[in-house]
């Protein structure tokens, strides 16, 4: 709990340096009053001046696949870029076998721009990802 705790500490201060904008998706628990999370979505390495860029990251719980929640948040995430943020660019990547998250980044408009070999590293070894791109319309 308290490394959770250091990490939400640490989204919060980038949020309020406008350098990241995260959400948590919840589920209802059936009238219970409980949400349960079920995933995030976050803006991160906001840019201003002549970029206007971000980057897009997102997880959605295994049980959750495949009921356009992803796709939703993603949609939700760019008009919010484009109209409260103002960006011109947001960035995703993937793992180039991530074919669920490419389908996700598509039906939000996003394209495919290229490999990046070594991009990020997950799982302890520095892995391809390919670039996806959205150039969000004018607010």
């Amino acid at each position: 709990m308290p490394h959770q705790q250091d990490l939400i500490r640490a989204k919060r201060e980038m949020f309020s340096l406008g350098t990241e904008v995260p959400w948590v998706l919840v589920e209802d628990d059936e009238g219970h009053g409980a949400e349960r999370v079920i995933g995030t979505i976050t803006l991160t390495g906001i840019v201003r001046g002549p970029f206007l860029s971000a980057n897009l990251g997102y997880w959605v719980d295994r049980e959750h696949v495949g009921r356009g929640i992803g796709s939703a948040a993603v949609r939700f995430v760019a008009g919010y870029a484009a109209q409260e943020l103002g960006l011109h660019r947001i960035q995703a990547a993937t793992l180039p076998g991530n074919a669920a998250s490419r389908k996700v980044l598509a039906r939000a408009g996003f394209t495919e721009i290229g490999m990046a070999p070594e991009y990020l590293e997950i799982a302890g070894a520095w892995q391809d990802h390919l670039l996806h791109q959205v150039i969000l319309p004018p607010a």
